[in-house]
């Protein structure tokens, strides 16, 4: 029995092929699907996967309970984590789905409960590893209590990268962090999307304590391509998901 936090190694162990090289771009994404609780989701997951030739794919709302890894008819590998308590319900979730590149590079991973996992992947370099953390914040009328919570255990999981590493933190973070960069000028551009909210702060602080850059911020867009989620009514867009990288 593996617990929550505690490091896994693939089920696959063989010796890991590098993910990242200077000669080689690799592309990375994040998506909430809202859930993978439904016959053919993951295959439909992967499929679109396949079509942007993403390597790595973070994965928010899975609704599925447990923590564990399987692999897919296709090749790829999907890491998950949920709630693990008994009947515990399908809300909430994380993933990480692996093409068969990062699977091979793959060298461990953790599973934080149903808000936060993390990958560790083979590098050119023999002294950097990439980490990537996909996580699913609480949204920003949830209690101050469970935010609490969340940035305290996500705080946890990035401190324990070397900061020689490499390391991704991307998903959805319920956060906006808006245009305006004052006291963030370190972190962010000023190409984000509306005004920075409650949940934007603290995700802001987060990122300025671990040096971790905003990308979505620092190169200007169309508004369209801004927008990670977009009200059913199509009357609100947000930029509430992002991807940063430590400096």
């Amino acid at each position: 029995m593996t617990l929550h936090g505690e490091s896994r190694v693939p089920s696959e162990a063989k010796r890991p092929m590098p993910l990242l090289t200077t000669r080689a771009k690799i592309f990375i994404g994040t998506w909430n699907v809202r859930t993978l609780w439904e016959t053919g989701k993951t295959s439909q997951i992967a499929l679109e996967m396949r079509r942007y030739n993403l390597s790595v794919l973070g994965i928010s709302e899975t609704h599925w309970t447990q923590a564990g890894q399987k692999r897919l008819a296709t090749g790829e590998m999907l890491l998950y984590s949920g709630h693990e308590e008994d009947n515990a319900p399908h809300t909430q979730g994380v993933a990480l789905m692996l093409s068969k590149l990062a699977r091979n590079a793959l060298v461990g991973w953790e599973s934080h409960g149903s808000r936060i996992i993390k990958a560790s992947f083979k590098t050119k370099k023999e002294w950097i590893t990439m980490n990537i953390i996909q996580c699913y914040a609480p949204t920003n009328d949830s209690n101050d209590d469970i935010k609490d919570q969340f940035y305290e255990r996500l705080q946890s999981v990035i401190e324990k990268c070397p900061r020689k590493d490499l390391t991704i933190l991307m998903g959805d973070l319920n956060a906006k962090v808006g245009i305006d960069n004052t006291g963030y000028e370190d972190i962010m551009g000023r190409h984000g999307l509306g005004e920075r909210n409650e949940n934007g702060e603290r995700f802001a602080n987060l990122c300025a304590s671990n040096k971790l850059v905003i990308g979505g911020t620092i190169f200007p867009h169309k508004r369209i391509h801004k927008a990670t989620w977009i009200s059913p009514d199509h009357t609100t867009e947000n930029q509430i998901d992002h991807i940063c990288i430590n400096k």
